[in-house]
């Protein structure tokens, strides 16, 4: 994990022009707010596993005191508003505009995933799960234009990412169900092997957001690795063929990584989340059988 943090470190020094630039006016208090509060904890905490803060992160400066994927995740945030500005445009039932049919496209799909795997209670779950979609597209193809890099390409991001989704489907359960049912349901159904599946299921639920996060992480870096090796074989004449060629695989990849996201996180709220008891029918109808004998008879 170390060896990732300091490859990712190492980006610094080929970090875009805005990162230079965000760090240039910004750096010098952002190192030393890291300087005064959160350098002794980061070396009080790596110490004990014989690191230091300059192991795992690279060299602190203020020069990369605001690191390169913070400033990037910013930017993905301003586009992802930008771009669903851009494409609602003027809203028109009537004549929609090819922007207008593309979000749409997206909204039905991501609804009628909801529903499937939800059920009909999930609509409510639309914003969040739709804000995850859009952000993390956006933040998967930043990489493919210039002046920007992809900031799923680093832990921090995706692991941000797989813990935001963590706590929502676990806030989402303990505030419809109670925290006693959200955690009674991690024991099974079968209460004579409950306490065998109750720390198997915590630990499980505990894994969760880093195997969001790595998995998100893993491929994202793996297709950046890749595309660069390439591009690198016959330099220079492959410093442009080769990632026009790979653009599709990249597009590709940054879609179905949005797409296995946001399905996990519509599995995990499907196992928290249920339909409401229809008690109130159950009632009428056991109310009303009385009734209806004696109206037969």
């Amino acid at each position: 994990m170390f060896a990732l943090l300091q490859e990712q470190a190492e980006k610094v020094e080929q970090a875009p022009i805005v990162v230079r630039l965000v760090n240039h006016y910004f750096g010098q208090w952002a190192y030393d707010f890291e300087m005064k509060y959160t350098y002794p904890k980061w070396k009080w905490l790596l110490a004990k596993f014989g690191g230091t803060p300059e192991a795992a992160f690279g060299q602190y400066t203020p020069e990369n005191a605001i690191p390169w994927y913070t400033v990037m995740f910013v930017i993905a945030c301003i586009l992802s508003v930008f771009v669903i500005w851009i494409l609602k445009g003027k809203l028109s039932e009537d004549e929609p505009g090819h922007g207008q049919q593309t979000l749409e496209l997206g909204v039905l799909a991501v609804r009628d995933m909801i529903a499937d795997i939800i059920g009909p209670q999930g609509a409510k779950y639309f914003p969040v799960v739709m804000t995850f979609a859009v952000l993390i597209l956006i933040s998967n193809l930043m990489g493919m234009f210039p002046l920007f890099m992809s900031p799923t390409a680093a832990t921090s991001v995706t692991f941000s990412l797989g813990i935001s989704s963590f706590i929502y489907y676990n806030y989402i359960g303990i505030s419809e169900n109670g925290i006693l049912t959200h955690l009674k349901h991690l024991a099974g159904p079968v209460w004579w092997i409950a306490w065998l599946i109750f720390p198997i299921e915590l630990i499980s639920n505990f894994i969760r957001p880093f195997s969001l996060g790595i998995r998100l992480f893993g491929n994202m870096f793996a297709d950046e690795k890749v595309a660069d090796t390439i591009a690198h074989l016959f330099a220079p004449y492959t410093y442009f063929l080769v990632p026009v060629a790979l653009m599709p695989l990249g597009v590709f990849v940054a879609l179905v990584q949005t797409f296995v996201f946001i399905l996990l996180s519509q599995l995990y709220l499907s196992e928290v989340s249920h339909a409401p008891h229809e008690h109130e029918h159950a009632d009428a109808h056991a109310e009303a059988a009385p009734e209806q004998a004696l109206a037969a008879a």
